[in-house]
């Protein structure tokens, strides 16, 4: 029972729950990724580059034969340029969360450089208590 309550605790806690959160808006921030990648960066790339349609790029190893229909054999090739993509993909997420974790970070400083009032009245209390004795 004791372990039930363990991770009772454990699950409904804060930073779980933040955790989960976070999960599930990378999991759909990296869709619009992906579609930023594909969709809006690449063509533009490949339109530059004469064309090249960076997702459709492979090298075959071995071409499909499909002239016998009840043997097909299919084709083997490494897709590179679908490869290519994921890495302009991953820099941007890369470069997206670094971007968030400077904001986070200016805020948090900003924030912490700022005395709440009640503890300055409170060094002002304790300073004139010192100054009494």
């Amino acid at each position: 029972m004791g372990m039930l309550k363990e991770f009772k605790e454990f699950a409904v806690r804060g930073n779980v729950v933040d955790m989960a959160v976070g999960i599930v808006i990378g999991a759909a921030f990296g869709k619009i990724v992906t579609s930023l990648v594909s969709d809006i960066i690449m063509p533009p790339i490949g339109w530059l580059t004469g064309g090249i349609d960076f997702s459709a790029m492979k090298w075959v190893m071995r071409p499909a034969d499909d002239s016998n229909p009840a043997h097909k054999i299919p084709e083997v090739a490494i897709n590179y340029g679908s490869f290519v993509n994921t890495i302009i993909a991953f820099v941007i997420v890369a470069f997206a969360i670094f971007i968030l974790v400077k904001i986070i970070n200016r805020l948090y400083t900003k924030a912490a450089a700022a005395t709440p009032p009640d503890v300055v009245l409170l060094t002002e209390i304790r300073d004139l208590l010192k100054n009494k004795q």
